[in-house]
């Protein structure tokens, strides 16, 4: 509901595809420039209170744009401030939420948990944005941000009623000068991390603009309201709650599978940027958030399988930071496209981008193969495996 609001928000204070993705580059600032620091963060402290904390800011920010805009009084400069300092916030908060679900599940069920997490959020993303849209329609965007902020009361509620003793937490990593370069070069000195890193960060960036994108197609292309774009976003989550269950039946993830959902998804995208009806892009959408789901599921469950307990929390942020943190380039960029050629052509970018990283990253999967150093690839998740499996019995 935040994100179909604040979106809607900016357009009818602007009419600009530009501060709309400006909006979105400053939220995601803070994590472009120092997304790792975030990790040596939740490498050194306690991730449950850790994101307890966060989640507590996170809520009261939500509380602020709601207020402001129910009192008609937000301005475009409330809003920028707003989404740069939940930028700052969610620095710490998203590679300590990430590298807890390790500690609550173990390794064995890391990949069922990160795939039923990515259902669940999809099924609030089904209800979320079509009742964002009707809010909008009928009384205003500031019921959005009022609902997000209560939204939580819950999430840290969770949190707290968690019994410490049943997780199992990673011993935090005692403070040292270097860890921020420590963590960056193990991710490059081990192929199996690096290659969902790489491929995420073209596909975080130009791809993942949805935020920009879909309003602009929504209002320019299809000439309709902020009902039909929450329509548009609720039938992507039902898309990701299918392809979140698929991922969540396997029993591993692997290279390949990353591989493939990422040319799905760039196949998806060509779709959706060609579609020629609004109800052509519903269905479209549909296959967006099977493919997206799988990806993202899938790298994240091989980043956090393969990653050392000590270094988890600076993995995860890497990820996110390539994932989110390149929003503020592609983004404004993305958004700059829309207004200059059109939105659908905006759109086609993300996807002949995501094409070419998921086509390179299937040649360095077949060239691994015929080498025969697969294992290199595969070796670090049957540790973890088999690790944990010793450790429960």
């Amino acid at each position: 509901m935040r994100s179909v609001g604040q979106a809607w928000l900016v357009l009818e204070l602007t009419g600009s595809g530009l501060a709309l993705g400006g909006t979105v580059a400053l939220q995601f600032t803070p994590m472009l420039l120092a997304g790792p620091c975030g990790g040596v963060i939740a490498d050194r402290v306690d991730k449950r209170r850790l994101v307890t904390i966060t989640q507590s800011v996170s809520g009261l920010l939500a509380l602020a744009l709601g207020i402001l805009t129910v009192t008609g009084v937000v301005q475009l400069w409330m809003v920028y401030l707003l989404a740069f300092l939940l930028g700052l916030v969610s620095l710490a908060d998203m590679p300590a939420r990430q590298a807890f679900v390790i500690e609550m599940v173990g390794a064995n069920d890391v990949a069922n948990a990160v795939s039923l997490n990515s259902v669940l959020t999809n099924a609030a993303r089904i209800v979320g944005p079509a009742t964002a849209g009707i809010l909008i329609a009928t009384i205003g965007t500031g019921p959005c941000f009022l609902a997000n902020a209560a939204s939580y009361i819950a999430v840290v509620a969770a949190f707290v009623a968690m019994d410490p003793d049943e997780l199992r937490r990673a011993k935090p990593v005692q403070r040292k000068r270097g860890q921020l370069r420590e963590g960056l070069r193990y991710v490059w000195s081990r192929p199996d991390l690096r290659a969902p890193i790489l491929l995420m960060a073209v596909v975080g960036a130009l791809a993942y603009n949805f935020s920009v994108v879909l309003p602009l197609m929504v209002k320019v292309v299809f000439h309709a309201g902020a009902g039909e774009l929450g329509i548009l976003y609720s039938v992507m989550g039902a898309g990701a709650v299918a392809g979140g269950l698929v991922i969540a039946a396997r029993s591993r993830a692997t290279h390949t599978m990353l591989t493939w959902s990422a040319l799905c998804l760039g196949v998806a995208l060509v779709a959706t940027a060609l579609a020629p009806g609004l109800g052509t892009e519903l269905g479209v959408m549909v296959l967006v958030g099977v493919a997206s789901t799988a990806f993202i599921a899938t790298a994240n469950t091989l980043l956090q399988l393969g990653s050392s307990e000590e270094m988890r929390g600076r993995v995860m942020a890497l990820f996110m930071m390539v994932f989110l943190g390149t929003t503020p380039i592609g983004g404004p960029l993305i958004g700059w496209l829309a207004e200059r050629f059109g939105p659908r052509e905006a759109l086609l970018v993300g996807a002949v981008a995501t094409l070419v990283a998921g086509t390179a990253a299937l040649i360095r999967l077949r060239h691994v193969r015929a080498v025969g150093d697969e294992q290199d690839l595969s070796e670090p998740v049957r540790k973890a495996e088999l690790a944990e499996a010793i450790r429960s019995s």
